[in-house]
């Protein structure tokens, strides 16, 4: 198997990129996950319309997250209840791996037309825990260009992290937010606390090219079949952001990240009011030259920027050479280069400020 991180990333073999997902899953807390991506390697074997086009993939296998699509779908069979034999996987009943791959054999020949879309897209997995990072930058900008913010979000997906005013932080002991709100993040927090400053979202909305509505039950379950069974607290939280769309949905928009961008950055903005653009674990998702009119469109509007109208840029996205997830924030008029503030857990377990 491929060696390197830059090399595993562009593997065009669906077996290495099949094992290395396994392993990941693996040292990431979960076994019963990490024995089910396993069991892919023997679909490969099959006549089913799932495992000729898994062998037959065009993509990079982890750039697409390949394996993680079919394994939502797995894991949905047993949430909707519609097959429950991976049930004693996921809770480390059953440990043979030669028990496991019969196990996933058999369900993708039984739901091979149920399962077959499932490959068709990235995995959704829209995490609150996310957000303590990008609140976490908020408190930095702050006293860079000021408290108020206009926040707009790309890649997202069912809006949770669109809802993050109403969400409860800790921070390292910094408290931000509603004490009231349902939705509370306390990450372990490494390193001195994020500057404890006022922060004000006047504004927040975003966009997806296949927006999910948090308030019909079965987007809730798609969007826990994408969570790790073994991840429980990732799972209530998905329960708690739905209850607060179930009060008020989020604002999104059925739109490419780009043109939503581009049209975002046309409108007049609000005088002491700084627009920033967000995102979190999405941007390898969108196509290369999508990416490239966000930045260039970005980089306008940057030049573009005054005291009075500033523009922020904050992501939370994976270094693709050393695998880490890094929070970066850049800001106009200010510094030419990006701010690398943190590195965190790439569901929201832990944050390690450097800012």
């Amino acid at each position: 198997m491929a060696e390197s991180p830059h090399a595993i990333m562009h593997t065009r073999s669906v077996p290495d990129g099949i094992e290395w997902q396994a392993q990941h899953a693996e040292n990431n807390g979960a076994p019963g996950t990490a024995r089910v991506i396993r069991g892919l390697l023997p679909v490969l074997e099959t006549e089913t319309a799932v495992g000729r086009r898994m062998a037959n993939w065009q993509g990079l296998l982890l750039e697409d997250a390949m394996p993680l699509r079919i394994a939502g779908g797995l894991h949905y069979l047993l949430l909707s209840g519609t097959d429950k034999r991976l049930e004693p996987v996921y809770a480390e009943l059953t440990t043979d791996q030669g028990a496991v791959d019969e196990l996933v054999v058999g369900l993708v020949e039984t739901f091979d037309h149920l399962l077959l879309p499932w490959l068709d897209h990235p995995p959704q997995t829209n995490e609150a825990g996310r957000s303590a990072g990008i609140m976490a930058g908020l408190l930095w900008l702050s006293e860079r260009v000021g408290p108020r913010f206009e926040m707009n979000e790309i890649g997202a997906s069912a809006g949770i992290n669109t809802m993050m005013e109403r969400f409860r932080f800790d921070l390292g002991g910094v408290a931000v937010g509603p004490s009231n709100s349902p939705m509370r993040l306390a990450p372990e927090w490494r390193g001195a606390p994020p500057p404890d400053n006022p922060v004000k979202i006047e504004g927040i909305r975003g966009c997806d090219v296949r927006p999910m509505d948090l308030r019909d039950p079965d987007t809730v379950l798609r969007l826990k079949s994408y969570i790790w069974p073994e991840a429980r607290e990732r799972m209530d939280r998905i329960d708690r952001a739905a209850a607060l769309a179930a009060e008020r949905a989020p604002e999104l928009d059925r739109m490419g990240a780009a043109e939503w961008v581009e049209e975002v950055l046309s409108e007049p903005q609000v005088k002491g009011v700084t627009r920033a653009l967000f995102h979190s674990i999405v941007w390898q998702y969108i196509p290369e030259a999508a990416r490239e009119r966000i930045v260039a469109a970005m980089e306008r509007a940057g030049e573009a920027a005054t005291a009075d109208e500033p523009l922020a840029w904050i992501m939370l996205e994976t270094n693709r050479e050393t695998f880490a997830h890094e929070l970066r924030v850049r800001y106009w008029p200010g510094p030419e280069d990006w701010t690398l503030l943190a590195t965190a857990h790439p569901h929201g377990a832990w944050v390690e400020w450097q800012g």
